[in-house]
Parts: C-alpha cells; structure tokens; sequence
C-alpha cells in the first residue's frame, strides 16, 4: 500500500467558497492546507465516520462525516484518481467509498434531518441539500416557520444570506415542531451569545488595531473587545496565529492575533488584533475552574492563579483557550541588535520582523508573509539614496510588497537570513557574493565591484589622463567672453549710485510720460529678463560652436580596457548564446560574464601594451602638427573679437547727462549708425526698419565664421533697438 497520496489542486468549503489548498491522506489523518491563509486542519482517522464521493461541475469530491458530527466537502479529483483514491481509503480508514445521491429535480418540499451538526433536507433517501450548523450566525422564529441566518465571507462574491423552512403545524404533537427546529438548530450554530461567566478579564488594553482602549472579557468558546464607541465578539476558532513581539526599543511588547475572518467596522476590515504592552504592567488572575477541571480539561496546561506581566497572562490564557501556540522572533538580529528592522511600507512606518517561517510587519497595516507564499525578493536602491534601500517581496500570486527606507547597516544581517532561508533573490548573481544592483556608494562591499561600473570609472579615469596631456585648446571655459572685471563699460549700470536721471530717456522709458514711475519700472525688469534670456541664448550658440569642432587625425587612439578586449572578441557568442537579444542589453550582459570570468590575465596583458603604447605615442604627440587638426579651426585659435569703434552719441550722453538709461535700450552693435540711435530715442512710437551694415565694409581678413558671428550680432542689436522703440 502507498504511504501517503498528496493533491496539491483541492478545494475545500469554507463558510460557503471553496478554498484552494493541499490535501494529504496518510493513515493518521487527513491533512488539508490552506493556500491562502496557511490554516491546517486534521481529521484523525480513528474520528471518521463516513467517507462518500460526490459529483460536482466537471469534478467530484469527498464527503466525509466525523464521529463528532462535523462535516467536511473537499473537491477537484479527476476522474483518474476514483479508482486509486477509494482503493487507498479501503486499505487505511476501512471505509467503502460509496457515492452520495443528490436529489436534483427542483424540489423545495422535504424532511429535515439534524445529523450532529449538519441539517440534511431530503427529498425520500436522496438529500437535496446540506447546510453546515457551524455556519449559521442567528436562528429566528416565527408563528410557523424559522429563519436561518449565515455568516459571510468576504471572498464569496455571491453570499447566501438567510434561509426560511416554513413548518406545519401538528395537532398530534406534543412539541412545538418549530420550537423543536429552532433548539436543534442552535445547540449547533455558531452563535456568539455572552451568557455564562467570563474565564478572565483585562482592563483598559491598548490595541493599536482597531484603534482605542477595550476591555477585553474572555469566554470558553469567545472573547469580547468592549470599547467606548465599539464591541467585538470574536470566536476562538477564529484566531490563526498568535504572535509576542518585543518592540524595537525594547521597552514594550506587541501581542498580535490573525483573524480568518476578520472582524469589521462598517466597510473596514481588521484581520489583525494589535495590542501593545508595557512590560511593568503587572496584573494577578484567579480562574473559575476547580483543579479537577484544570487538570482534565485543560490538561495542567492552566493553574488557578495566574500573576506575572499582563502580557503574559493573557498570552497564556489565549493561548491554552485557543489551542495555537505563540510565534516569537527567530534567530534574526538586526545591526541595532533586536528582531526589528525598521522601515516605511504605505508611507506609514513601522517594523519588520523576520520570523522562523515567514514575515511580519507591525502596524500600519499589519501583514504577514509565510516563505512559502513567496515567489522571490529584490533589493533595491531607495530613491537614489545611498543611506538606504528597498526590500521588496514577490508573492507566487503576484502581488508586490515593498518595505523602504530601510538603513544600508541592515543589508549584511538581512542578506544572510534571506540565504539562510533558502529564499530567491531576483536580482543575485551566480556568484552569490551579493545583490549587484545595491551600491551604497561607500559599502564594504567593494572588492568585486560591478564589471559595468567599474568599466565606466576606468573610462573616466583615462579621460582626465588624456585631457592632462594632450592641448590646452579643449581646457576652453564656456563662460571665457564674460569678464566683467576686465573692460569697464563706459555706459553706467543703472544701479550705480551716481548716476543722473536723463529726462528724455525717463520718458521714453515711461512710455511717454503717461505710465508712471510704477509703469516704467516694470517695464524696465521685462527688458531686463528678456534681454538676458537673448545673452543666454547666444552664449549656447558659441559654446554650441567652440564643441563642434574637427576631430584631429594624427591624434593617437586611446587605450582599450581589457573588458572592452574581451568584449569585442565575445559579442558575437552572446548574440548566439541570447537569441533576440537586444543591442543595449550586450553590455550588461557582457558586464555579467566578466564578473564571473575567473582567468582574465590574458585581456588584462594585451590591455596593459596598449596602454603603454597609447602613453608613448602621446609623449611624442604634438597638437596641430598634422593636416586636418582642430586647432587650425578651433574656436580657441581664433583671435578675440575687441569692439574698437567710437561709442555712439547715445552712450556719450549718459556719462554726462543729467540721467541714465538702461543697457537693454543702448545698441551693442558698432555698425548701427548715431543718427538710427537718436532717431530711436525721439520717436519711441514709431517702428524703425533694420539695418545691417554689409559685410563687405568689414576688414578683408576677416574669415567667413566671423562674419557669420558678426552678423548674429547685428541682429541681436537690432532686435534690442526694435525692443526699445516697442
């Protein structure tokens, strides 16, 4: 006989949804898993009382009814698997797997029957259909029938509410018939009622969700959260988990239930209870149990006094009620040495606590990943900070969870639990050494730097070298034609204290007299702007110029890395290697091969007599000497353009003058005649044409690049001289 038969794809019902899971049969027990909540259920084999198979929509399933009344459906078995699966439950629970009858003719007239804690509507002997005692929240009744109430799952998209059987009344009878229903069906029902006396109560606990402090009163199947605004009821088979976290600080303590399903408040959801403890809080509990009673029941697990931190005592008590242990922090200690690492997820910070089995983040909101929920990790940079990265978590169902802002002092401790733990890291090379998209800046982790990077500073190191010894010509600052310091202009600044207002300049700043002083100056800081944006712009012109310049023949070629060596010889086997991979991803993919290339000595020889070659040939490189050089043409060859010419009447009149004029009304072009100025500054109103003075007027030596420039200049002035007419 086989030892055990595993189904991963099953289906089990949960409150009304089949949930997905893995189902195990060994002769012990039965074993169903939940995918999503992690949740274990067992059935003993000696408590089986009834094994059947049931047709479903294109599957069947089990039926199997315990000793104990309750009632379990799993399906999603092929029709492959009847023959193995009913052999394998012959041979080891000795139950014939006989199929069960459903009664599908519509009919809605029956016999109910209560089978411990399962009613079964029957139609003769074939069942139309069974209702789960387990699953009804409030039975309600009325002159001759009785209503049942359900409780929901916020999974099932479609919910059944309530259900009514309306019952005949009997004359015979020496029972109410619906008073009868009505008790048969609550001794079974989940209904939360707060008779009876509490096992224990604790005051004034502060929960961080749901927000407030409760009153929390423990019952034998229930415990009760009584607030201020709210009150809870939660069933104790409700409770997945329990988890006693200490704080960061060290100087509280978190106490953490799962709940499935969650408790709610009007449209939210709490699938966490987070209570917070201070560790001085100190509380003495007498349960009312006798000690026949502690020892039966609750097998001296319990003792009638119970004193100690609260935290504990309610620990204990949750944890004895509930029948789930207590998930402390593991082996993990972080740099700052606690369990905690400290972290921001949905811009809300809070903690991170790698468990034995999972994660769990504390609080807002609280979540917790079991490792094998996890498809993989990926550690990342945290908004280009170097002081800082992400940890991001992939589930197997693709959903992303991204931890940020975590300090770079935590990679090393988080790096070795997450290889301890044997789980993926999407971004780790082969040799895992470390996660190659981090790069702190300043990490300990720079003996083996990426080839890529390292690649690009080798780069930029040699084009500093080269720019040391070759011409001075490519050293040219951008900013060479600006030297305030150099020639003084004779025009004065406008916000030189000794100078005189001119009163025809004032009114034609003023528009004539009829804008105001208020009107002129905002005027005058339009000119200005614009008249700046034009001295922007023509600079990008010359440096525009001064960078396009002829590359220099004779200069020596720069020395190749020994990267780029093996990268050149090797890009044609990684196109064969990488079918329809991408020209920009070469590189990278290069870079990766390098790294774990383990025998480079040959590139890095051939590298280093290129170097050396590229080195002598530069000492003996003079700039210029060839044909075809850039310094015959270079912007820095040519010589400075002086303004020699005679400075306009407008200019003469504002050193003397009684007033002053700003540089956005005065002409920067030489060749604009005396009269054109005048006229200019007489008739503000009037729109004057453009003059350019031929080129031909200009020196015979000029070349034709300083024409050209002289004729942008030109323009500029005359733009400048339409600007004041405007």
């Amino acid at each position: 006989m086989v030892d055990a038969l595993e189904y991963n794809d099953i289906n089990a019902e949960v409150r009304g949804v089949l949930s997905s899971g893995r189902l195990k049969l060994t002769e012990q027990n039965i074993i169903f898993k939940n995918n999503k909540t992690g949740k274990v259920e067992q059935i003993a084999a000696e408590d089986i009382d009834l094994i059947n198979s049931q047709k479903f929509v294109g599957t069947w399933g089990l039926r199997i009814f315990t000793k104990s009344g309750a009632l379990h459906r799993f399906s999603g078995f092929r029709d492959s698997e009847h023959e193995k699966l009913g052999k394998y439950i012959k041979e080891a629970y000795s139950q014939e797997m006989v199929e069960k009858e459903m009664c599908v003719k519509g009919w809605n007239w029956g016999t109910a029957r209560f089978m411990g804690s399962v009613l079964s509507f029957d139609k003769d002997t074939k069942t139309i259909f069974e209702v789960p005692l387990s699953h009804v929240s409030q039975c309600v009744t009325g002159k001759n029938e009785v209503t049942l109430e359900f409780h929901q799952n916020d999974d099932a998209p479609v919910g059944l509410l309530e259900m009514r059987f309306h019952i005949p009344a009997v004359e015979s009878a020496d029972e109410d018939p619906v008073e009868k229903f009505h008790q048969n069906v609550m001794n079974k029902a989940s209904v939360i009622s707060a008779s009876g006396e509490s096992i224990a109560i604790f005051r004034e606990i502060h929960i961080l969700t749901p927000r407030g402090r409760y009153d929390i009163k423990i019952f034998s199947t229930f415990f009760q959260l009584h607030g201020k605004t709210f009150d809870y009821k939660i069933p104790m088979d409700s409770v997945l988990r329990l988890f006693m976290l200490p704080h960061k600080d060290s100087r509280q303590m978190f106490f953490v239930l799962s709940l499935d399903p969650p408790i709610k408040q009007g449209q939210t959801r709490y699938h966490y209870l987070v209570l917070l403890f201070a560790p001085d809080e100190e509380t003495t509990i007498e349960l009312p149990f006798s000690e026949a009673e502690l020892r039966d029941k609750y097998e001296g697990k319990l003792e009638k006094e119970l004193s100690g931190p609260v935290y504990e005592v309610m620990g204990k008590v949750m944890k004895v009620l509930i029948g789930r242990k207590i998930t402390g922090p593991g082996n993990f200690i972080g740099h700052s040495g606690t369990a905690a690492v400290g972290c921001s997820f949905k811009a809300a910070a809070g903690y991170l606590y790698p468990l034995e089995r999972g994660f769990i983040y504390i609080h807002k909101p609280p979540l917790h990943i079991r490792f094998e929920e996890i498809s993989s990790v990926n550690f990342a940079r945290s908004g280009g900070s170097t002081r800082s990265f992400d940890f991001e978590v992939t589930l197997k169902n693709g959903t992303v969870h991204i931890f940020s802002s975590i300090e770079k002092e935590e990679y090393a401790k988080l790096f070795d639990f997450i290889t301890q733990k044997k789980l993926h890291v999407s971004n780790m090379g082969k040799d895992k050494t470390g996660y190659k998209d981090v790069d702190f800046g300043d990490s300990d982790n720079e003996n083996e730097p990426d080839a890529y990077l390292a690649r690009l500073k080798a780069e930029a190191r040699e084009k500093e070298e080269d720019d040391d010894d070759g011409d001075d010509s490519d050293e040219e600052s951008t900013d060479e034609d600006f030297k305030p310091n150099e020639n003084e202009s004779d025009v004065a600044e406008e916000y030189d204290s000794n100078v005189q207002s001119d009163s025809d300049e004032d009114s034609d700043a003023s528009g004539g007299g009829g804008g105001g002083d208020s009107d002129a100056t905002s005027k005058k800081k339009h000119k200005e702007k614009k008249h700046e944006k034009k001295e922007k712009k023509h600079k990008e012109k010359e440096r525009t110029k001064k960078n396009t310049k002829k590359k220099d023949s004779n200069k020596p070629k720069r020395a190749t890395t020994a990267f780029m060596l093996w990268l050149n010889d090797t890009r044609e086997q990684i196109k064969r290697d990488n079918p329809g991979i991408k020209v920009t991803e070469i590189a990278k993919k290069g870079g990766e091969m390098w790294k774990e290339l383990k025998d480079k000595s040959k590139w890095e020889e051939i590298a280093a007599k290129d170097r050396q070659r590229y080195q002598d040939e530069m000492r003996n490189y003079k700039p210029g000497a060839g044909a075809g050089s850039d310094d015959e043409e270079s912007p820095s060859s040519k010589p400075v353009k002086k303004r020699t010419s005679e400075p306009s009447p407008t200019k003469k009149a504002n050193t003397s003058g009684s007033g002053f004029k700003s540089k956005e009304y005065i002409s920067e072009d030489d060749s604009t005649s005396s009269e054109e100025a005048n006229k200019t500054n007489s008739e503000p109103a009037k729109k004057k044409s453009k003059t350019v003075e031929p080129t031909s007027n200009k020196k015979a030596k000029q070349s034709e690049s300083e024409a050209e420039a002289t004729e942008e200049e030109t323009n500029e002035s005359n733009d400048d001289e339409d600007d004041a007419s405007d």
